[in-house]
């Protein structure tokens, strides 16, 4: 198994023991991605749209990192902090990619985030 941690400047800095991403052979696993603001790694407090965009955004660049991009994405994974905000997050989500290839996905609400923010996307994406 070759392993191979994937990290960019040009995406917000992990806040704990994990990497950006981990790409094991063809296989690539992001990290989840909140709302933060890569050069002054503060948190974007807006509306929950301009927030999917940020961690969209974010995702993005880990995926160029990887030589990668939202076509190779595979599987998501959606947490919100309260299912209200499903409607707004899924319609920023869906403008990343081709409804006709978009990856499985699955869309959860949990009780908190880190930072008690209210999205964070994860991803693996396949070479």
């Amino acid at each position: 198994m070759k392993k191979t941690i994937i990290n960019t400047p040009e995406a917000p800095s992990p806040i704990g023991p994990y990497n950006q991403a981990v790409l094991v052979n063809d296989t690539l696993y992001l990290s989840g991605q909140i709302p933060l603001i890569p050069e002054t790694m503060t948190l974007l407090s807006d509306t929950v749209e301009a927030e999917t965009e940020l961690v969209m955004k974010n995702l993005k660049v880990v995926l160029k990192a990887a030589h990668m991009d939202f076509e190779n994405v595979v599987k998501t994974s959606i947490f919100l902090d309260n299912m209200e905000n499903f409607a707004a997050v899924n319609s920023v989500y869906g403008s990343f990619f081709d409804e006709a290839t978009a990856p499985a996905r699955e869309t959860v609400a949990v009780k908190t985030l880190p930072k008690s923010v209210r999205v964070e996307i994860s991803m693996i994406a396949v070479k």
